[in-house]
């Protein structure tokens, strides 16, 4: 487990940051909600007739003057795009760092497999991701508490276990891609994580664009049709996890065929 907790040390300040500015804007954003719910009728009238930017974020479904409403809405697409991109980054950085910082030596200076290597990076990033999940829930939970609303547990639920899906789909994409580079893939990871929400967006506006859904994770992860129909898209997460699996074993094909530059 050398590997493993070498990983989790060195990126524990970016998880630390990473993870507790996701969690304060989730808290502070549900804080505010008791001022701004006498307000949000006048909102919810006009958010639910302004065409193609209602249908993009599901507003016609959420209700803003509701908690779990506003949480689907202001701290959900936080949650979604603040922990893509982490899981985006820790996927592209995990097997690409060696070489771009040159400490590749420490690896093959050890007796260790290469697919061990991968194995125990990969389960790092996958801890990692479950951790950050974890704390955000709590927090979550805790600020629904503080402001004496209620929260329906079983939809509230399903949404984070749709969310911890799409990271961990959009962490094993970039987790393969990080097998090909020589370098940091930092812009390549964040790219691909809002690359990915837009297309979610996209997806909503139009019909036409409706097949985007089986493309990007972040069509399954929405507050919108999880709270309104209060159940997950199982076919669509099917994809995304199978993808995920293709994505890992083509990461282990290629890093343990590679020439590691030191």
């Amino acid at each position: 487990m050398r590997v493993f907790f070498r990983e989790l040390k060195s990126g524990f300040k970016s998880f630390s940051i990473w993870t507790l500015s996701i969690a304060f804007f989730v808290a502070i954003v549900m804080l505010m909600f008791p001022e701004m719910s006498g307000n949000m009728n006048a909102l919810d009238e006009s958010f639910a007739n302004m065409g193609g930017f209602t249908d993009a974020f599901g507003l016609d479904v959420l209700k803003m003057t509701t908690a779990m409403g506003f949480y689907g809405i202001e701290s959900g697409n936080i949650v979604g795009i603040g922990t893509a991109m982490y899981a985006a980054l820790l996927g592209i950085n995990s097997l690409a760092k060696e070489e771009g910082k040159h400490t590749a030596e420490f690896l093959i200076s050890h007796p260790i497999k290469r697919s061990k290597i991968v194995t125990e990076k990969l389960s790092a990033v996958f801890f990692q991701i479950i951790l950050m999940n974890l704390v955000i829930i709590g927090v979550a939970i805790l600020s629904f508490q503080i402001i004496g609303e209620e929260i329906q547990m079983d939809q509230f639920l399903k949404l984070h276990l749709a969310t911890f899906f799409m990271n961990i789909q959009l962490a094993a994409i970039s987790f393969m891609i990080s097998a090909f580079l020589k370098g940091g893939g930092a812009g390549i990871g964040l790219g691909l994580a809002l690359s990915m929400y837009f297309l979610g967006i996209i997806a909503n506006i139009t019909d036409m664009a409706k097949d985007l859904k089986y493309i990007t994770p972040f069509k399954y992860a929405e507050a919108a049709q999880i709270f309104s129909e209060n159940k997950l898209l199982w076919d669509l997460i099917g994809i995304g996890m199978t993808v995920s699996i293709i994505c890992i074993l083509i990461a282990y094909w290629k890093f343990t065929r590679k020439d590691i530059a030191i």
